[in-house]
């Protein structure tokens, strides 16, 4: 078969993590590999940096299948690229996976998706490109259908990503302030079971064998590499192997990669031995923050954690880039004593969030009958617009709010200062456009309401 692989540009209202990171589509190149393994024609569209229309590509190659995937706020977006394939190319199949189809694949019904994927993606994806008539490929446990149980979910365990595939594009992938940034996962999933979040309702927590992870990492050409673990930072043992696997086959690379505070706190040592091998910044978890808990630091157990992590992350030279979750019954009193918390931090790079119970989760499923954002407007969940009603202040109110602490505390002329002479003013001027692209989007919530 002749395929594509799309990923979508966000709609334009949400306010996307791509003014800030465009990461490589791992999970595309990943498929793509398996694909082609199994004697397919496979080529990959990043319609986030194209500026042609997915329907330019399939009119042109009139492709056997096309896979799309995608996010909670890509919803309403995948579905109108599938039907601008059909109308292309009818005799087209539309696959559509990602993280979010597998969670709630309800969600990506549409009569132009011929499929949608909730359990093993790139095997699934292989069988229905063989050729199997489309009841059978209905039937095929990794294809989500009304009325079927969910089959056990396994990781793509051997599968290498064929990085060619995206070779056009690779120069503009970067995260943050890092330019030419690859991305790889040492491990999948996740052992922790956080309300909040559907990493560990996918598959089972599981490490990848590290040789199989540097064999990887040398084919990688770009200067940084995102790690994109769930549960990068998981014991001693396992960060010491990776260091020293490293230094086995002479890798230098800067990494960037996720971790929870509370491991930071407990073995600061790991963080020393990660920058001496390459670690420059670390995306650090916070966990929602109570109303009025930032009016007692002594007290409040977690904000104290997260002050400590970046401290012990400060003093080993890795950046702090943290997120900062508000609920919905924050007051103005709430949002001062956040940036007075923020100050002590020292330079993180904060994201400051509403909290947003995901579909799919067990938050959700406890404040369900709250949230007023309609499923429909998927576009606005985005971890960034508002899907509650605030209880101690108006919507617009909470969006002033929400952007006056940021940039009281995140483009203050002192974080300037600082994010120019680390990054350069390349880097800085680039980041510095989406903030002020960002800032315009909660202007026009606040001057213009949904």
């Amino acid at each position: 078969m002749r395929i594509l692989l799309a990923r979508p540009r966000p709609d334009r209202r949400s306010i996307a993590l791509q003014r800030f990171m465009i990461s490589e589509p791992l999970e595309l190149e990943i498929v793509a590999a398996h694909l082609q393994k199994r004697g397919h024609t496979v080529d990959v569209v990043d319609l986030i940096l194209e500026r042609r229309p997915l329907k330019w590509f399939v009119g042109r190659n009139r492709y056997d299948l096309v896979g799309l995937t995608g996010y909670i706020n890509h919803v309403q977006v995948v579905k109108q690229l599938a039907r601008d394939v059909k109308a292309v190319s009818p005799g087209t199949l539309v696959v559509v996976g990602g993280v979010h189809a597998e969670v709630v694949p309800t969600d990506f019904v549409d009569p132009a998706v011929d499929h949608v994927l909730w359990a093993n993606g790139a095997v699934t994806l292989g069988e229905i490109a063989s050729g199997l008539p489309a009841a059978e490929a209905a039937c095929l446990p990794g294809v989500w259908g009304s009325g079927k149980a969910r089959p056990t979910a396994a990781h793509p365990r051997g599968m290498l990503p064929d990085r060619a595939v995206t070779a056009k594009y690779r120069d503009r992938y970067r995260c943050v302030y890092h330019d030419r940034c690859a991305t790889i996962k040492t491990s999948y999933g996740c052992p922790l079971t956080c309300r909040h979040c559907f990493c560990a309702q996918i598959a089972p927590y599981e490490e990848r064998d590290l040789d199989e992870v540097m064999d990887e990492l040398g084919q990688v050409a770009e200067p940084h590499v995102l790690i994109v673990d769930d549960y990068f930072l998981s014991r001693p043992a396992r960060i010491r192997a990776f260091c020293d696997a490293l230094d086995a086959r002479g890798i230098t690379k800067r990494f960037i990669a996720f971790g929870r505070a509370n491991y930071v706190v407990a073995h600061p040592e790991d963080i020393t031995v990660l920058a001496d091998h390459g670690l420059d910044a670390l995306f650090v978890g916070i966990e929602p923050i109570e109303s009025g808990e930032l009016s007692d630091l002594d007290a409040a157990t977690s904000v104290e954690l997260n002050v400590r992590a970046a401290r012990v992350l400060e003093a080993a030279g890795v950046q702090c880039y943290s997120t900062l979750v508000t609920g919905e019954d924050w007051s103005r009193e709430d949002f001062d004593g956040l940036a007075g918390f923020l100050y002590q931090l020292g330079h993180p790079m904060v994201t400051i969030q509403p909290i947003t119970p995901l579909p799919g989760t067990p938050l959700y499923v406890d404040v369900k009958d709250r949230v007023t954002l309609p499923r429909s407007q998927s576009e606005r969940w985005d971890m960034a617009h508002l899907t509650f009603q605030p209880t101690a202040l108006s919507p617009r109110a909470y969006y002033w709010a929400l952007l006056k602490t940021y940039c009281k505390t995140s483009v203050n002329p002192s974080q300037r200062r600082y994010v120019s002479s680390r990054y350069g003013p390349r880097a800085y001027l680039r980041v510095l456009r989406g903030h002020l692209g960002v800032a315009w989007q909660y202007l026009t919530l606040i001057l213009r309401p949904a």
